[in-house]
């Protein structure tokens, strides 16, 4: 009976032996040891949403990493980490070890993708960049109207245009056109929303929207940040005291697909909504996406008495008080004649 207890024990002893010896091969293997080598080129582990631990090894293996996925399900037993890795995609670059990349499937420390919205994108840009990016999922067709979208981001009663705060967006792979455009969409009105808070007294504008569809013009009209605010100044002036707008981009937003890229005088002088040589005040959409500069610049105009600009054709203007002045300034840079 004592010897048959004595064998017990020794089996028994040499159970646990054996599964701290393969505890510790397993830490010390999964701790130390690379899963790609130096030469090997980096690459991405996809694990998709609901794959299991089994499939989670098998993933890693399939890609090419240098683990032992019976001796990694030991290890994440032991660290309590099989339950709570989370799915998606995972940069592995040579010289990671097994328990580096176990800790970003931990902490979900995933692949963020991005897209950048630019300043003076209308609509139908940023859909087009929403629908060609390879790392969004489709979920909107792409014929799908811009009505049809605001009324699925809950906001029916607004035109699309110039709704969108261009900066960029980082996102995981999978994320919808719809659910970038949510965030874009509250970007924009939490900084509208700021920019009117802190608007300058005496402005002609009524309402944020009234701001956003100034902003939109200032960003087609200008590139220099220096500029903004006195091209929001001449527009200010020009709205005080009742002058049309007149400016070139609204037109060329009313023409639409028939702009052929070169206004003529005809065109000025075609009536839509939003020619503002034709119609008095501003046009009744933005014409474009306003960064936050400019739509900062659209309630805090700079002091003054300019009323014109034009280009100087290297993205510059030249700013004048009166009409003559800006008649000479036209000579000069747009007619190429010297006053002199």
């Amino acid at each position: 009976m004592k010897q048959k207890i004595l064998f017990i024990g020794i089996v028994l002893a040499g159970v646990l032996l054996g599964a701290m010896s393969a505890a510790w091969l397993a830490y010390e293997r999964i701790e130390s040891q690379p899963v790609l080598s130096e030469e090997q080129a980096p690459i991405i582990l996809d694990i998709p949403a609901g794959t299991g631990v089994a499939g989670i090894l098998n993933a890693m293996a399939g890609a090419g990493l240098d683990v032992q996925p019976q001796l990694l399900r030991v290890y994440l037993r032991l660290r309590g980490a099989d339950q709570r890795l989370q799915a998606g995609e995972y940069a592995v670059q040579p010289g990671d070890t097994a328990a580096e990349l176990v800790a970003r499937m931990v902490s979900g420390a995933v692949i963020q993708h991005r897209l950048t919205i630019v300043e003076g994108w209308r609509f139908d840009d940023l859909m087009a960049a929403l629908h060609a990016h390879p790392a969004i999922t489709p979920e909107l067709a792409p014929n799908t109207g811009p009505k049809t979208i605001m009324t699925a981001l809950n906001r029916p009663e607004l035109d699309a245009e110039g709704r969108f705060l261009p900066e960029t967006y980082l996102f995981t792979r999978g994320t919808s056109e719809l659910a970038i455009l949510k965030r874009a969409l509250a970007a924009l009105e939490a900084e509208l929303a700021a920019a009117w808070e802190n608007r300058a007294p005496g402005i002609p504008l009524s309402t944020p929207d009234e701001a956003l569809i100034l902003a939109s013009i200032i960003e087609k009209e200008t590139a220099l940040p220096e500029e903004r605010r006195e091209i929001a100044g001449v527009f200010t002036r020009r709205l005080q005291q009742g002058m049309r707008l007149q400016t070139d981009p609204t037109v060329i937003y009313g023409l639409g697909d028939s702009y052929t890229g070169r206004l003529r005088r005809k065109d000025l002088t075609s009536d839509t909504p939003w020619n503002t040589y034709t119609r008095h005040g501003l046009p009744p959409t933005p014409i474009a996406l306003a960064g936050a500069a400019s739509i900062r610049a659209a309630v805090n105009p700079a002091e003054g008495d300019t009323l014109y600009f034009v280009s100087r054709g290297d993205g510059s203007h030249v700013f004048s008080v009166t009409y003559e002045q800006h008649n000479a300034a036209v000579r000069r840079y747009i007619l190429g004649e010297d006053d002199e």
